[in-house]
């Protein structure tokens, strides 16, 4: 009797063959004997799992890609702006295996700047970063004194640091350090913080003569 073969396996060794490819070759590389050279899956077995349809190995992949960034755990530890610090440098690609995915969902990005059925989806990574790190920022920054247009500001330019660390990663041959990454992130909140000068505790009423 033959061994039975879980699907969503098989859809994820697919998933990640794509990736291979992408990260090698670029996504407009992508076809299935390719997937099927680098999974080791036949084209008809690609298809028993896809149907004859390229674009859902592709809208697959984009999912399993968007999936993996979600469900990873940072821990963030520490004080606020310590947290927001290990935020991004969690997010940015540090191992071989980061980088590879992080040009995959960059090349899905610029393709889904004009592929609306994609546009959705590739956007998810970028707005929960977003989110993310403006909730932090707001506790790193309880103690100063700003305005909420100014949190607004910081916040973006921290996300550009983000958006600049992927993009730099996925034009890099190698990951990032994470050493260099954690710098860089530490000096810009200091700098953030030492830009607003601290909160003054209203003063305690006296009761009494």
């Amino acid at each position: 009797m033959p061994k039975r073969v879980d699907p969503e396996i098989r859809r994820a060794q697919v998933a990640d063959a794509v990736i291979d490819e992408i990260a090698a070759h670029g996504l407009r590389s992508v076809t299935l004997a390719r997937i099927s050279a680098r999974s080791g899956l036949a084209i008809g077995s690609i298809r028993h799992y896809f149907g004859d349809n390229l674009r859902e190995v592709m809208s697959f992949t984009l999912h399993v890609l968007v999936q993996r960034a979600q469900h990873r755990n940072p821990g963030l530890p520490g004080d606020p702006a310590s947290r927001v610090a290990e935020l991004i440098v969690f997010l940015a690609p540090t191992s071989e295996q980061e980088r590879k995915e992080n040009i995959a969902l960059v090349e899905y990005r610029m393709m889904a700047r004009t592929d609306p059925e994609f546009a959705a989806e590739a956007d998810t990574t970028s707005l929960a970063a977003a989110e993310a790190i403006r909730a932090l920022l707001r506790e790193a920054l309880a103690d100063r004194m700003i305005d909420d247009e100014a949190l607004r500001r910081e916040a973006l330019l921290l996300l550009t640091l983000d958006e600049g660390f992927s993009l730099g990663s996925a034009l890099s041959s190698a990951p990032l350090q994470e050493a260099d990454v954690r710098a860089v992130v530490t000096n810009t909140l200091h700098r953030i913080r030492d830009a607003y000068p601290p909160r003054r505790e209203a003063p305690v009423e006296r009761s009494g003569p």
